[in-house]
């Protein structure tokens, strides 16, 4: 049986070292490689939770076999989110073990007997990536005393203590419970070096693959692995121009006018401009490009090509917004002349002077000439409406007067839409002997009374 152990035990060491260029992304492997100490005294042969359970834990002195030199050996995978399992080895020897069967402040001295122990965990680490690394774990394996051997199952906590990366101190105690009365179940402590290895390097650029943002490319330790392929200090997951060298305040892009705007958004790269013109320049400062400007050392809207919007009447409103282009006006009135208070009576005084036959609305061939006269004044105001109203004296009916006046003031308006002005300028309305401006008692007033009038729409 002991040669059966010691041939375990060179197979593990085998297995260790045949595994220390493991590839794995997470630097899985861990190796711990020390010493340990055995101890029996009380071990819990009154049962699990009885009073003597641990009693005595530390007093290394009386009750633990300890072998100083390389004794305990373990190797260990890890699975993924906090768990490993390892496969592990030890030996000792024994020269006092515990026994609380018969008294308890006793221990059995024994002769030099060979402890071998073969194991396995699973552990649970709870804080990894930080320098204390607690874990807890289960397990179970066969243990010799001489050439006495029983299954055990075990349990165990310890502390991984990390001085770098890869290297660090172990500390761990595990409680042994044996399947079998011949063999007491006992504590076994260790304490030696761990050692993680097994990381990969796949794109060969210096940082193992656990570290590398970019692991299957070629890059740079500043950029966790990441390349740079432009050279210009920003990784190419950040530059928005990785073949170009750029400028960090342009995500990497190059700016080859230094206008500000980065080459790839410049519409003019190679001439200097601004910003809001997608970096074309605009040498007359009216927002239209040069290249898009008729009239480029000339400020204009861009609704005329860069140019400006003649006047061609000179009254002040541009032709684009002057409604009478050609017949200088008010600013006021869109650029149309504004018909004046004196203008308007001279078109009532026109209109005063229509003669129509008696009684009825036919005009006398004698107006013609005034009519003309009002046609001439209505075109100078192409934009201004007007209304022809239609007035009686008092003789005769209401209604006969108001059917004569609507009619008298229709035809006048015909007779000038019809000689030009255009209709939808003009209303007609006839308001019968409603509103006199002088008596009808004489013939006189109601010779006033009996008129046509031709009045703005304001």
């Amino acid at each position: 049986m002991k040669n059966l152990s010691r041939l375990l035990l060179a197979m593990l060491l085998v297995f260790a070292i045949s595994n220390s260029n493991a590839q794995d992304k997470n630097n899985p492997w861990q190796i711990f490689i020390g010493a340990n100490a055995v101890d029996a005294y009380p071990s819990g042969d009154g049962g699990l939770f009885s009073d003597t359970f641990g009693d005595e834990y530390f007093n290394a002195e009386d009750h633990w076999n300890i072998l100083p030199s390389l004794s305990t050996i373990t190797v260990s995978k890890y699975l993924g989110n906090g768990f490993s399992l390892g496969l592990g080895g030890s030996i000792n020897k024994i020269t006092k073990w515990g026994d609380i069967s018969t008294n308890p402040d006793t221990t059995n001295e024994v002769s030099d007997l060979s402890y071998y122990a073969f194991d396995g965990i699973i552990k649970y680490n709870f804080l990894e990536g930080t320098v204390l690394d607690p874990y807890v774990g289960v397990g179970g394996g066969y243990t010799w005393i001489d050439d006495i051997g029983a299954g055990t199952v075990n349990g165990t906590v310890g502390l991984n203590i990390w001085f770098s990366e890869n290297i660090g101190l172990t500390l761990q105690s595990s409680y042994k419970h044996a399947f079998e009365d011949y063999l007491q179940t006992h504590f076994q402590h260790s304490a030696g070096i761990s050692i993680k290895f097994g990381g990969v390097d796949t794109d060969g650029d210096g940082i193992f693959d656990k570290d590398d943002a970019c692991p299957d490319v070629a890059g740079l330790a500043a950029f966790n692995g990441c390349p740079d392929t432009d050279g210009d200090g920003i990784e190419d997951s950040k530059d928005s121009c990785p073949n170009e060298a750029g400028l960090a305040e342009f995500n990497g892009c190059p700016d080859t006018d230094g206008d500000g705007v980065p080459d790839k958004d410049d519409k003019c790269p190679t001439v200097a401009g601004l910003k809001a013109l997608a970096g074309c320049p605009d040498a007359d400062g009216d927002g239209v490009t040069d290249g898009d400007d008729k009239c480029p050392n000339v400020a204009g809207p861009a609704a005329n090509g860069g140019c400006p919007w003649p006047d061609t009447d000179g009254d002040g409103v541009l032709d684009k917004d002057d409604k009478c282009p050609d017949v200088k006006g008010t600013v006021a009135n869109n650029g149309c002349p504004e018909v004046s208070e004196e203008v308007q009576k001279t078109l009532n005084e026109y209109a005063k002077t229509i003669l129509f036959d008696t009684g009825k609305s036919s005009i006398k061939t004698q107006s013609e000439a005034v009519l003309g006269d009002i046609i001439k004044i209505l075109n100078e105001y192409p934009t201004a409406k007007f209304t022809v109203e239609g007035h009686t004296d008092s003789v005769g009916s209401d209604a006969l007067n108001q059917t004569l006046s609507e009619a008298r003031a229709l035809s006048v308006k015909e007779y000038l839409t019809g000689h030009g002005v255009d209709e939808f300028r003009l209303s007609s309305k006839g308001y019968g002997e409603g509103s006199p401006i002088d008596t009808n008692n004489t013939s006189k007033g109601r010779a006033n009374n009996r008129r046509v009038e031709i009045n703005l729409v304001k």
